[in-house]
């Protein structure tokens, strides 16, 4: 696939120096035992000896779906089991190998029925085969670690001297500032929905905040300052990540704004892209201190209506030669290290990297699939900016004292909070302003103080949308006499939001309410919720998040209300938290977004 395509066989094109998980429960349909230590397998059944010579027998076609950067190298084992008649259960084994993005294949999951036409997927990093599990309900089960790759920055020359290199170390948030500000090297990424590589990157610049930034809300919002600057330079993939740095060591290409001079990669990748002659100026990688991230490559085994028992004993034959030394070769020889995570100094200086960058280091800890999540949402909402339809609660009890804050209402720490949370977006995100209470509008109960518009948009007088909704913000106050309207304006906002919106946006509705419906007079509840079914759609979703204030908010009928919309409810029993909870709420449903 072009310039930067991944070598097709397991010896490199240009080898020698450069210039100077989580186990999980399988079982086995064929009863066969398997141990599985430190990811090597070893078989302890006599039938699962090879048989070396020409097959006369049987034959058991097994089907593998791999992730592009390691599949050369599972093509060559499979190779290598073809020509030495390699036999599972006396029968020769026939492996095909297919080149498969990790994502494509987790996407796939997601359709109905599920029928892969595999049965061992080896994606890039197990955080696909949790995502599948966690999101897709698919019976997936892995068996080992085939080999690793930690994650760290290439630079090409010129970008490396820059940065010190090699003497000089960064933590995450040291390099990533360093390589996004000012005159720095252009800084590439591939598309964290897309890339493990990219993902990983993320969460650790997003441990690293939350290490050095007590506050976590700071810490939150270095981390999304951080995933705006990576993505104006983001790629769909892996692949065209790496195309996108110079193709010569020319004064021309490194001038060239669409050029990367730096980028997010594995150390892998900067073996594959160092080992080719036509790929450009060979990479220098800086490892980053406090732990680094890694893909782990899962030998996954798939439960579908083809995995017989015979193929079951052939895939986990096939596991056993790729866990055996001649296996592992392969693997070296194609820039990876061994399930274990041993830096392989060969591999590492063909890479790019030398002493004292700390590439020994052992890898941090991963991420967890509730922190994965919250950083997709995060990027789902940097990359597509967000348009919010605000609705707050103005009736009476929102001027009751909130214990423990100086006599201030609800609705003081809540104007507070909504204020704090405003700073969070772009200039580019929409967001409006309703309040409601009973009759607040002649018979309606809502009215409509800022509309749902581009902060960075100008109004007559010059001033930005931005000030006008902050006015609007400060201009809330409880009605002495109003009660709580909810149902009708919940519909009416949902109505509004859904005819006004913006493909390309994150589209979502936020109610705050600190009580229970109390407009007799409206809409029911069942009939609400019948109406949000019907103008619910998920090919444009516009979740809608509620926040409960206080003790007293009504979350039994939350639940119901946002559950046709995808959308989510949340306890907020501290006013001055708001935008805590719902910047969090809002990330959370920007990760089941569809994309």
């Amino acid at each position: 696939m072009g310039r930067h395509s991944l070598p097709d066989d397991s010896t490199p094109a240009r080898t020698g120096a450069r210039r100077g998980a989580r186990p999980r429960a399988l079982v086995l349909a064929t009863g066969v035992v398997l141990t599985v230590v430190a990811g090597t397998v070893v078989a302890l059944d006599n039938g699962l000896l090879p048989f070396g010579g020409t097959c006369g027998g049987e034959v058991t076609r097994l089907d593998v779906a791999a992730s592009p950067d390691i599949a050369p190298a599972i093509r060559a084992v499979a190779h290598s089991a073809r020509e030495e008649a390699a036999r599972a259960d006396g029968r020769c084994l026939d492996i095909k190998v297919a080149s498969r993005a990790a994502h494509e294949v987790a996407d796939a999951f997601g359709q109905r029925p599920v029928d892969p036409e595999f049965q061992v997927w080896i994606p890039d990093s197990s955080l696909w085969v949790d995502r599948v599990g966690a999101e897709r309900g698919t019976p997936l089960a892995t068996a080992g670690t085939l080999a690793t790759s930690p994650i760290a920055l290439g630079a090409v020359p010129k970008a490396a001297t820059s940065l010190g290199w090699p003497a000089k170390n960064y933590t995450w948030t040291e390099l990533t500032r360093a390589t996004t500000s000012g005159d720095a090297p252009h800084l590439g990424v591939a598309d964290p929905s897309r890339s493990a590589t990219g993902l990983l990157s993320l969460a650790r610049v997003s441990a690293a905040n939350a290490k050095e930034t007590p506050d976590r809300t700071a810490a939150d919002a270095r981390t999304a300052a951080t995933a705006r600057l990576l993505n104006q330079r983001a790629a769909d993939s892996d692949r065209q990540a790496m195309a996108t740095l110079p193709r010569d060591g020319s004064a021309a290409e490194q001038r060239n704004p669409r050029r990367n001079q730096a980028l997010l990669l594995s150390e892998q990748a900067a073996f594959a892209h160092n080992t080719h002659a036509d790929d450009g100026p060979d990479l220098d990688l800086l490892y980053p201190e406090g732990g680094t991230a890694r893909l782990d490559y899962p030998y996954t085994l798939v439960d579908n209506s083809e995995t017989d028992p015979e193929r079951s004993r052939a895939a986990n034959r096939f596991l056993t030669l790729l866990s055996e030394p001649a296996g592992q070769r392969a693997l070296r020889r194609l820039g990876f290290r061994d399930p274990t995570g041993e830096a392989d100094p060969k591999v590492v200086r063909t890479a790019g990297g030398r002493a004292p960058q700390p590439y020994t280091a052992a890898p941090a800890e991963p991420p967890t699939a509730k922190e994965l999540q919250a950083l997709m949402g995060m990027w789902t909402i940097t990359v597509q900016n967000a348009r919010l339809s605000t609705v707050v609660d103005a009736s009476a009890s929102m001027g009751a004292p909130v214990p423990g804050h100086n006599g201030r209402s609800r609705m003081d720490l809540a104007k507070k909070s909504l204020l704090q949370a405003l700073t969070s977006f772009t200039s580019e995100d929409e967001i409006g302003l309703w309040k409601f209470a009973t009759t607040l509008d002649g018979d309606k109960d809502y009215l409509e103080l800022s509309p749902t518009e581009r902060l960075g948009g100008r109004d007559k007088d010059g001033s930005t949308h931005r000030d006008a909704l902050a006015d609007a913000f400060g201009s809330l106050a409880p009605q002495p006499q109003g009660a709580t309207g909810l149902y009708d304006t919940t519909l009416a906002a949902y109505e509004k939001a859904r005819s006004t919106y913006a493909s390309g946006k994150f589209n979502a509705l936020v109610i705050l309410t600190d009580g229970t419906n109390d407009d007799a007079h409206g809409i029911g509840l069942d009939a609400l919720v019948s109406k949000l079914e019907k103008l619910s759609d998920p090919k444009r979703p516009v979740p809608l998040i509620a926040l409960a204030i206080g003790p007293e908010a009504d979350t039994s009928a939350l639940h119901r209300i946002v559950a046709p919309t995808g959308g989510s409810t949340h306890r907020v029993s501290d006013p001055s938290q708001i935008h805590q909870v719902m910047l969090k709420a809002i990330m959370a449903a920007g990760s089941n977004v569809p994309r």
